[in-house]
């Protein structure tokens, strides 16, 4: 099952694919947030581009795992997208990720400015990776 990966952030969006077996994960693009309606719409294209089959969007829990403001905007996004695509949505805990994508990025020998473009689409690839690792899991 291809997917397509959302960490929705207040200035940008990154985006991530899955393989059509749900195997491995890339970055897409960031998207530089303008309007909802834009947004929507490009996620909306995304998806059909990508012939994504579901939607992961991260969802930023407090670290005791409370749903905050942050978290809550995340679900009104969801609904949103929710009601212009066919695919299913889910939601994926996106704690640490930023941390993480930083690191992956360092590793890979990324400059500063490489690092700050790219983080997004990195931090969404890693709520992909946790997402269907916890799906092959459940299986």
């Amino acid at each position: 099952m291809r997917a397509l990966a959302i960490d929705l952030g207040a200035k940008n969006i990154g985006t991530a694919v899955s393989d059509a077996l749900g195997i491995t994960v890339r970055p897409v693009e960031t998207i530089r947030r303008t309007s909802l309606g834009r947004d929507l719409t490009r996620l909306t294209l995304l998806v059909e581009e990508l012939e994504a089959e579901a939607v992961v969007i991260g969802l930023p829990l407090r670290m005791d795992g409370a749903i905050g403001d942050a978290a809550r905007r995340v679900l009104r996004f969801a609904e949103a997208l929710r009601m212009r695509i066919s695919a299913p949505i889910y939601t994926q805990d996106e704690r640490l990720t930023s941390y993480e994508a930083d690191r992956i990025m360092m590793d890979r020998g990324l400059t500063r400015e490489q690092r700050r473009a790219r983080s997004d689409e990195f931090a969404a690839m890693i709520i992909l990776q946790d997402y269907l690792s916890n799906a092959r899991t459940k299986k």
